[in-house]
């Protein structure tokens, strides 16, 4: 485990410095191939990398301010023109072309981070003017005598320096971008996730809404051996408390209403209806089991009081209740029978269970 979050961290970092990074190593490849040309004694070879060293060095300045798109078009010039000069001075023994397929992911990789959508073909054209190059070098050069003929040996260690850096290129890019590619995925469904979970919850009280509550029961009515109860709660006198306190004190009332149901019945889907009501899905509650929680339910937030800014907030809520044994048709229609079983307890004196059938 630790050794796979070192991996993701060091991946993480390249990700995100990943222009930092690649001028870095290829400032890195223009000093091995400074080297590697004043051993050869190739002066044009030694003069052009001391110059890519210096660009490279300034593009790392370019990069640390923000400045992007210039660090792209100098790594694709740089390259392309060291590419030409040395299948010209050294030969195409030499490995010099391979530096053109080291660039190929970078144009694509970066060019897809730089450029967005009808300017994306110019990715394209730029794979194009690459290959276009190295078929010219291959036509002109790849049998003509260099002007510098490099000792085999040397010949040799510059075609192996040139694949590996090619090679290199290929696979590094193609792991930064599949697992780029995999964070973004993971940061969609996880988006996607809390999308889903926000269309469900109300958001002052975090409780389900219609949306999120409604298959609940459905699911529930579906399966002939399951029995619950549904309660439907109005919290009383609630304009009284929103023109008296003010509608933040509503708010609050609501959701330490909304806390203590939560608390008191953990194993139950509760939702805002809308405004100040509340329903209660009992899961797995008998009617007699069901009465009794919701009995001291009222109870309890009855003589709770609700603490806004030192003021002692006293509230009631009314409830209708029902159990479900098969005769209703939809969770609309047990819903709607609670709720006008807590409408009647409404205008017969409030802060009240209504368990029965009224009118």
């Amino acid at each position: 485990m630790k050794n796979k979050s070192i991996i993701d961290s060091t991946l993480h970092f390249l990700v995100h410095n990943g222009f930092l990074f690649t001028v870095s190593i290829m400032c890195l490849v223009h000093v091995v191939l400074l080297l590697m040309t004043l051993i050869a004694d190739v002066p044009p070879l030694i003069f052009f990398n001391i110059l890519s060293v210096i660009v490279y060095l300034f593009c790392v300045i370019l990069c640390k301010v923000g400045y992007i798109m210039p660090v792209y078009i100098s790594i694709l010039l740089e390259v392309t023109i060291y590419s030409a000069l040395g299948v010209y001075f050294i030969g195409w023994d030499s490995g010099s072309c391979n530096f053109l397929f080291s660039i190929v992911p970078i144009i694509i990789y970066f060019g897809c981070f730089l450029f967005k959508g009808p300017k994306r073909w110019l990715i394209v054209f730029f794979l194009a003017l690459n290959f276009i190059l190295f078929v010219v070098l291959y036509t002109l050069f790849s049998k003509a005598v260099p002007v510098f003929v490099l000792a085999a040996p040397m010949r040799m260690t510059m075609m192996i320096f040139s694949t590996f850096v090619m090679v290199f290129s290929m696979i590094f890019y193609n792991t930064i971008y599949i697992y780029s590619s995999e964070g973004e995925m993971l940061s969609l469904e996880q988006q996607n996730e809390q999308l889903i979970v926000d269309a469900n919850k109300d958001t002052l009280t975090q409780l389900l809404n219609r949306r999120g509550f409604l298959p609940l029961v459905k699911k529930r009515m579906e399966d002939t051996n399951e029995h619950f109860c549904i309660a439907f709660c109005d919290i009383d006198n609630f304009k009284r408390i929103n023109d008296s306190y003010g509608h933040e004190c509503g708010d609050e009332v609501l959701r330490n209403i909304s806390r203590t149901i939560e608390k008191e019945l953990p194993e139950c889907d509760v939702c805002r209806w809308g405004g100040e009501e509340i329903v209660v899905l009992l899961k797995d509650y008998d009617f007699d089991t069901a009465r009794q929680a919701m009995e001291s339910l009222r109870t309890l937030i009855e003589t709770t009081p609700t603490v806004f800014y030192n003021k002692r907030i006293h509230k009631t809520i009314t409830i209708g209740l029902v159990e479900y044994q098969g005769d209703f048709e939809s969770a609309e229609e047990i819903i709607k029978t609670a709720d006008e079983r807590m409408y009647y307890g409404k205008q017969h004196g409030k802060n009240i269970v209504i368990y029965k059938n009224v009118g």
